[in-house]
């Protein structure tokens, strides 16, 4: 098995307000259902005004983002399946359910952890 991590950018889920609560429910299910199939392993989202910080090597603190990042990361869904074709049909699922196209990149293995 190996875990991908399936993205979209922030501000790419642009879609009126009242069909928030639809996209929810959508959302939900498809959570849901990755749950029920055993390969769930995280989600969640990041608010479009959310303030952070990036810290050097030497660990020196400044404001937001590199200059030159144009994307932002505004939620994710990590999954645990057997092959890449499997994570890209949870990302289409996804990408239904939440009305944007989604990234999808697999973490490395990491056999200390």
């Amino acid at each position: 098995m190996a875990r991908y991590l399936i993205s979209f950018n922030n501000g790419a889920m642009d879609i009126p307000e009242e069909d928030l609560p639809e996209v929810g429910k959508a959302a939900h299910a498809v959570i849901q259902e990755a749950k029920d199939a055993g390969v769930f392993v995280f989600t969640g989202g990041l608010p479009l005004d959310a303030e952070y910080d990036v810290v050097a090597t030497d660990g020196t603190i400044t404001d937001g983002p590199y200059p030159e990042s144009k994307e932002f990361i505004g939620g994710i869904l990590v999954v645990d399946v057997p092959t890449r074709e499997a994570a890209l049909e949870w990302a289409a699922k996804t990408a239904v359910a939440c009305r944007c196209a989604q990234d999808v990149r697999e973490f490395l293995y990491d056999p200390a952890v």
